[in-house]
Formats: structure tokens, sequence, C-alpha cells
């Protein structure tokens, strides 16, 4: 059982760099610094509006003072606003700027086109599959760290 489990944990770790290999395929705004990474807190900015470094951080898993660099990185390049928070002095809001709005439009966009193309090849019931069962292993995997 081990063996299998090894195994196939190679298996999905050459598959998910397969999957990384895809790019992400978008070019920012000139003069724009957006890596993977700043992209992911971009995401996590434009489904929790006004959150804080620290919430954003605990909700990514990163520690408190990467997501405080990467925030002033996305600060500098104008993709990301920080205001005071009304409640708490010692704390801000992060909100995405325009131009944060459109890099989070066109990633978005072309993240979808690869995954559809990825799904296109195969039938609405190994999608469903597909998708079932890596919600459930990610559950399994979240629940366990």
């Amino acid at each position: 059982m081990k063996n299998n489990l090894e195994e196939s944990a190679k298996k999905f770790l050459s598959l998910a760099r397969r999957l990384r290999r895809l790019g992400s395929g978008i070019s920012p705004p000139e003069g724009v610094q957006a890596s993977p990474s700043h992209l992911a807190l971009i995401e996590y900015v434009t489904s929790n509006p006004y959150c804080g470094i620290h919430e954003m951080a605990e909700a990514l898993k990163l520690s408190t003072p990467t997501v405080s660099v990467s925030v002033r990185q996305l600060e500098k390049s104008k993709l990301i606003a920080r205001k005071p928070h009304p409640k708490d002095g010692r704390a801000v809001q992060l909100s995405l700027t325009p131009t944060g709005e459109k890099v989070y439009k066109r990633a978005y966009r072309f993240q979808s086109r690869k995954f559809e193309e990825l799904l296109a090849g195969l039938t609405p019931a190994e999608r469903k599959t597909l998708i079932s069962l890596l919600e459930k292993a990610l559950n399994a995997a979240e629940n366990n760290s």
C-alpha cells in the first residue's frame, strides 16, 4: 500500500509540474511586476476586499512578514492599495487598484482558457469524476494540515 502511495505521489508531482509548464501566459501591463505568487495575493484580495495582511497570511498559510513584503511590492507596482483600518490604527485594509483589477481579470481569463483546454479532452462524466476526486483529495489534505 505504501509503495503504491509513493508511486501515486510521484506521478501526481510529475503531472503538477506539467500543469505549471502550461505557464501563467499573461503579460502584465508595461512596467508591472506580477509573479505567480503575487497573482495568488491579488486573487485573495479580489475575493476578500479590505482584508488585512495578517488575515491574508493565515488564509494562504504564509508568514505575515512574507505577505507584508509581497504587498509592499504589489503596492509599488500599483496593483494593491492600502488604507488604514477604521477601528485598528495598527492595521491596514487592502484593495485592488484599477491596474490590479486588470491584471486579475487577464490572469483569470487565461487560467480559465487553459483549464478549458485541459478538460476538453475528457467527457462530461470524466470531468465530473476528475473534479470530484481532486476536491476529495484536497479536502483530505487540508484537514490533515
